[in-house]
């Protein structure tokens, strides 16, 4: 039995960690350098604005981006979910799972897990190999390439317009 435990914020904490490391004009960045700089990201995120905190967090990003772009098989992840826990909590409905201490690594972890099993192959690296980013694709033929068709498919599109245009 598959069981996942990840909400819909988790799933936006995950696609939004992954793209913590884009590429700006030219330069790869790291959006979480350090806890000062990372402390709004992490409170929009339900993380807790800790050293500790952050540091899995980002090795978690790592690893993450890894797996995802199959680099690394999912046992890399293990780390992250040593000491998670699942509590049963029994509702009107059945039974419900909650996280007990999770932490961002942990949920993000469990995010990516869900999307897995609800969505195998929808969490994938943008196709443009300049690019850093990441998507979840959500459309109905799973077929979307870019992280956002407005840059990176429309530069695509040009370089591959521009090449055929301009062949010797």
């Amino acid at each position: 039995m598959d069981l996942y435990a990840a909400t819909a914020r988790d799933e936006a904490l995950l696609l939004d960690l992954l793209n913590t490391t884009p590429v700006i004009d030219g330069t790869a960045t790291d959006l979480l350098p350090d806890l000062a700089t990372a402390a709004a990201w992490l409170a929009d995120h339900d993380v807790a604005a800790t050293d500790d905190e952050l540091a899995d967090l980002v090795a978690a990003r790592q690893e993450l981006q890894a797996v995802v772009r199959g680099d690394r098989t999912p046992s890399a992840l293990q780390p992250f979910l040593d000491r998670v826990r699942l509590h049963p909590v029994a509702t009107e409905s059945g039974i419900d799972w909650r996280l007990t201490d999770a932490t961002g690594a942990a949920r993000a972890v469990l995010a990516w897990d869900g999307l897995r099993i609800t969505g195998p192959g929808r969490l994938r690296p943008c196709a443009n190999d300049e690019c850093r980013l990441f998507l979840i694709d959500r459309s109905k033929p799973n077929t979307a390439r870019w992280c956002s068709m407005a840059i990176c498919g429309n530069r695509m599109k040009a370089r591959r317009h521009y090449r055929r245009t301009h062949a010797v």
